[in-house]
This record gives structure tokens, sequence and C-alpha cells, in this order.
């Protein structure tokens, strides 16, 4: 799985963080998302996919997931 996000399309909502804070973050100047972890290990998979579902921006893209339900 690699996780992939766009900081031009995100609106700062936060929901990523609160969901996957492993593997997000959010910048100190605008709140945009910061990706920590572009290849999150086996145990924070769910978090990430459930991150991106969750974002009402759709600025998280997950790519090779071929462990998805």
């Amino acid at each position: 799985m690699r996780v992939s996000v766009d900081s031009d399309r995100c609106c700062s909502s936060g929901m990523c963080v609160w969901t996957a804070p492993d593997i997000f973050d959010q910048s100190e100047t605008d709140g945009t998302v910061v990706l920590l972890l572009p290849e999150p290990p086996a145990r924070l998979r769910d978090p990430a996919r459930k991150a991106a579902a969750d974002c009402p921006c759709r600025a998280i893209t997950i790519t090779g997931d071929e462990g998805a339900g």
C-alpha cells in the first residue's frame, strides 16, 4: 500500500490526523495535511483506508492496496 496526499485539495478538516495520527499530521502554517508515512505497515493500513474514505476533500489517495476488503 502506498498513501499520497494532495495538499492543494486539503480543506484542513483534520479528520486524517484524528483517524490515523501515525500516518498524518497537519501543517502548523495552514493546517493542511502532512504525510508522515507514505508506506504504512500492515497494522496501520486499516486506519489509512478509513482516513482516505473519511476525507471530506478527497485529498488522500491509496494505491497498491491488494489487501483491501
